[in-house]
Order: C-alpha cells, then structure tokens, then sequence
C-alpha cells in the first residue's frame, strides 16, 4: 500500500533499493517533485546493458559509485567478486582475471606433419639411432604433442586409449633428461620411478624402455609381486637408474627399507585409471608421498574417474594436458559384430569355428576357469591355444604369451588380465566369447586389435538371456552393430574366419600354459619353472614394428632353461636364465 506521508517527509531519500520490486511504479507517481536540483533521466533498458560506455557510473540520482577493489573469492582469483550495484557487463574481462593454476590443454594433431622425426625434438643420436634399428622412424600424435613439454621438465597429463603410443611418449622424455641430469646412480636410491597395474605391463614397459636406456647408458630393473624378491633387492643394492614397479611389491620393500625414493627426479603413474579400477590408488598415494614435490611428474591415462582426477589434483603442478582419442569412443578401423546364438551348445561350436582361423586371435572370458577350460577344449580340438589370466605364475604367464607372440600358438584364451597393456602385434580378431560386465572393459578388451593404425575385427557371442545387457553395453561403448542371428557354419561366419588352419593332434602339442615349478630363475627376480616336456620351438623373430602398443618375448629356442631367446624385432625383449631358486606366490598382480 502506497504512504503518501513517509514520501513527502524524505522527498530527497532515494528508495530503497529493497522495495524497488513493491509497488515502485506507484511510489515514483506519488512522490513530490524535486525543485532543488535536476533529476537524471531513467535509464532505458538499451542504455543500462550499455552502462560501460558512459564517462562516470552513477546511481539514479545522480550520486557517483564507489568503486571496490577486486577481491578474491574461494581460491577463483580476483576480479569475480560482483561490485555492489553493478552488472555481469562490470566484471572484468576473464583474460584479465588472475586463475588458480589450472591444466593446460593442448589438442593433439590427428595428422603428424610428413618428414617429423625423434631427431626434431632434441631426442639424442644414439636414442634414435636405436629407435631406427627397431624400425620406429616417426612418432606418433600423442609423442609430437606432448615431447616438447615433457622434456623441457613440465607436468604432463597424458589421455587417449590403448595403442596410441603413450609407452613410447613417456620413456623417451624419462631417460633423455636422466641423462642430461647431474645426479648419478646410487645404491637403493633410484632416480626414476614408473608405476604401472600389473606385471605383465611393467615387463613390457621395460621392452620399450631398457634399450633406451642402455643407449645412453643407463639401467632399468622391474619390482612386482608373484616373484621373489631377492634379484629385485640385489638390483636396488647395485644401483639403478629407473624403477618400473607395481604398487604392491615396491610398498614391501619400501617399508623394508629396501630402497628409498628420495632421490626420485621424474614420476610416471601408467594406466592410472586401471590402477583405480583395481584398488590401487591408496597404495600410489602413499608411495608419491614419499617422492620428492620438486620432480617431474607424469600422468599417463585414458579416463580421468574413480578418483584418476584427485592424483592430478594432489601432486600435478600446473600440468598440460595432451589427449587423442578418448578410451570410450569407437576406432575407426576396428569392425564390430554381435553374433546371436540360440543355446550353449550353439556357442560352443561358433566359437570354435572362429578359433579356427590362421592369423593370430584373443578369446576373452569372464573368469579364470572358463578361460583354462576354453583353452583346453580348442587344443583338444586340434586348435591349439595358451591360456593368461592370474591363477598362472609368472614363468607360466611368460611362457604363454611368447607361445603366442611367436606364432607357437594362434589363439590365446584370456580373462580381463589381458585386456589392458598387453600388447601383440598383428592380431586379426578379437572374441568376446563372455560379454563384459561394463562398456569401458569391452573397449579395453577390444583394443588388443586394430592397434597402431592396422584394421581388426571384433566379435561378441551373445546368449538370448544376454541381450538386455550387451544392448546397454554397446550403447554407452557408443558401437552401432546390431545383434545378427548366426547358426555353426553359417556364411557371416565363414567370412570372417577367412582361411582355415590346419588340424594339429592334441599328441603333437606341447602344451606351455603348465603351472610354473620351482627352481629355474626369471629374469625380473623370481623363478622361471623348469620345464616338464620339450620346449615349444621359436618361429623365429617377426618383423611387427607397431610403435603404438607394447611387446615382449619371453624364453624360445632349444636347449631348456639356459637357452637365451633372439631378441624379436619390434618391442620385445629376451628373457634370459640365471638367478635364485624361488616360490611363486598366488597373487595376481
């Protein structure tokens, strides 16, 4: 209700700016008129979004504002405070505004430029020369972008999924600056520490890192659990220059006092989201504690949740980020079909008759069992097959998978184990004979194909009581094939089987997927088992130099576990004898 009285004893009182919603309009008709000086004209809607352009800012009547001084609110950095009767335009411009140090983005070319190499960074001769012998003359999108930050010293956060190169990214920056460093090595005080989920990964990081090494004259060993510890300890006790570790195992020996990470220059955290996914994440962080805050750290990891983004936060120092294609979208090269059975029996028989083909394929199952009894029946079934997955010990695990990197065997029969970071070149097809609990476990699984530019096909098996959930699967994996009814002998399959491989007698193979013995020593500290039968036979080195992913070679050749193995071309590695007898322990990782 309008007040007539209170208006005309202030008739020179600005309303107040809270009742300008009440009755305003009434209130400016009734109030007496101002002979004592001249009101400004009311600002017309056009002209208060234009306040910026007038000389002075002033209130209604005509008063100067006072202006605020920026202030800082929650850490954002000055000039977000709102001055009091201004507007969004008043804010200052957010190029002007100071920000909390933040992570720098930088898109990573999809297209290297054509004549790029190693050299063109400052890499040293001897690195490239090395790369050159192994047949790794350019480098990938994720290496041109992110190499000159890297070796200038700079936090790296480093994204995109499996096979785009990230291996190679970050081991030559690691050892580049090792070498230009003027520290040296010590006793139990390395001076480069690389954390990765399991042992097969850390073996195959340190295939791509330990020739580099050793070209510019530094060394590398492996820390990870199922293997004794005794060769690990004695490496520590002669002095090592780079630490590729596991983070159970390497938290034994640091609370043993083993060795010490004081001395640590550069930190890379590998398949951080893995590490999370397994459990891992309390265990890194008490282990980068003890790092020191002035290293370099780098970040490799193709998702940024279950808690990947508060290791960014936590020990990343103004870090830039370099993506490529993010791990939830589809490759372009890689072909996908959903194969629908009627029953069990269906199943068993399509999946044996995509076993059957001549070039290299992975079978994924759910659990450890059904992979050991797969890999069984298809050997039986003259198709002969290795089986991964962690009831297998480490001289077991290696066996296998230099059977089927060889080219001993043709199909490898894996659990989850395998999906992430194992890496075999050439492998034609990929068969999700149980469909995976979740999307982000499909993709990884079917990254074992079409890696570092090469074509693959996938395949799922499909149950009818399973088609609810591989439609939610392949929804959020964002894959657009759609279930195909199929039959055993059908063309869809025959097509994509292509040529058939030849019938090998169960008598005839050597099955290498035995459980490790004691007594005969592996290389990265534990014991290789002494083989009951005769040695699979190498079929000699390949020629696969697939730069994007990782690979390893295990023990080959005649002559029992003395034999050292030709080192293959490409990413691999011989294992060679000698050592301590150990116990292998059950733990999977």
């Amino acid at each position: 209700m309008n007040n007539p009285i209170r208006a005309a004893v202030r008739p020179n009182a600005a309303a107040p700016r809270t009742n300008q919603s009440q009755g305003q309009q009434s209130r400016d008709t009734n109030r007496p008129a101002r002979d004592d000086r001249a009101r400004p004209a009311r600002d017309s809607r056009d002209e208060r979004d234009n306040r910026d352009a007038r000389p002075a800012k002033v209130t209604r009547d005509g008063r100067p504002v006072r202006e605020r001084e920026p202030r800082e609110r929650d850490g954002r950095g000055a000039g977000q405070g709102r001055p009091a009767g201004g507007s969004r335009e008043q804010r200052a411009p957010r190029e002007q505004r100071e920000q909390r140090p933040a992570v720098e983005r930088s898109s990573v070319p999809t297209v290297v430029p054509e004549g790029t190499t190693f050299a063109d960074f400052g890499i040293p001769t001897t690195v490239v020369r090395e790369l050159s012998s192994q047949g790794i003359e350019s480098p990938f999108p994720i290496q041109v972008a992110s190499l000159p930050d890297t070796l200038k010293g700079r936090d790296v956060l480093g994204r995109g999924r499996t096979g785009s190169g990230k291996t190679l990214a970050f081991s030559l920056p690691v050892v580049t600056r090792l070498s230009q460093s003027d520290t040296r090595r010590a006793a139990r005080r390395p001076r480069a520490l690389v954390l990765c989920p399991t042992r097969e990964l850390a073996n195959q990081i340190n295939a791509v890192m330990e020739p580099l090494a050793k070209a510019l004259g530094l060394n590398t060993t492996t820390i990870f659990g199922g293997v004794a510890q005794s060769r690990q300890v004695s490496a520590l006790n002669a002095g090592v220059d780079i630490v590729i570790a596991c983070p159970g195992r390497l938290e034994d020996l640091l609370n043993q006092r083993a060795l010490s990470l004081d001395g640590i220059e550069i930190t890379v955290l590998d398949e951080a989201d893995h590490m999370a996914d397994l459990g891992f994440l309390p265990g890194v962080k008490r282990i980068m504690d003890k790092t020191p805050t002035r290293g370099q750290r780098l970040l490799f990891s193709a998702t940024l949740d279950n808690g990947v983004d508060q290791l960014v936060k936590r020990y990343l120092s103004n870090p830039v980020s370099h993506s490529v294609d993010s791990a939830e979208s589809p490759v372009s090269n890689m072909t996908h079909h959903i194969f629908a059975v009627r029953d069990a029996d269906a199943k068993k028989d399509v999946v044996q008759q995509l076993a059957g083909g001549t070039g290299r394929r992975v079978l994924f199952t759910r659990t450890k069992h059904q992979a050991k009894k797969l890999a069984k029946q298809l050997t039986a079934q003259g198709i002969p097959s290795v089986d991964l997955h962690g009831n297998l010990g480490q001289g077991a695990r290696e066996r296998n998978l230099e059977a089927f990197s060889n080219g001993s065997v043709r199909v490898l029969v894996a659990t989850d184990i395998a999906a992430r970071g194992i890496h075999v070149d050439e492998i034609e097809l990929v068969v999700h004979v149980d469909p995976p609990a979740e999307h982000k476990a499909y993709l990884h699984r079917s990254g074992r194909t079409a890696r570092a530019g090469s074509e693959g096909v996938v395949v799922t098996v499909m149950l009818p009581e399973q088609r609810s959930d591989v439609k939610d699967l392949t929804r959020k994996a964002k894959i657009t094939a759609q279930p195909q009814s199929v039959a055993p002998g059908d063309a869809a399959i025959t097509a994509l089987v292509g040529d058939v491989a030849e019938y090998v007698r169960p008598a005839d193979i050597t099955p290498p997927q035995t459980q490790a013995r004691r007594g005969t020593p592996s290389r990265n500290g534990g014991s290789r088992a002494a083989r009951t039968s005769a040695p699979v036979k190498s079929a000699g080195p390949t020629a696969q130099r697939a730069q994007g992913g990782r690979g390893q070679s295990a023990q080959g050749g005649e002559g029992g576990a003395g034999a050292q193995a030709r080192r293959r071309g490409g990413r691999g590695r011989a294992q060679r004898g000698g050592g301590s007898t150990t116990v292998y322990s059950s733990s999977s990782y």
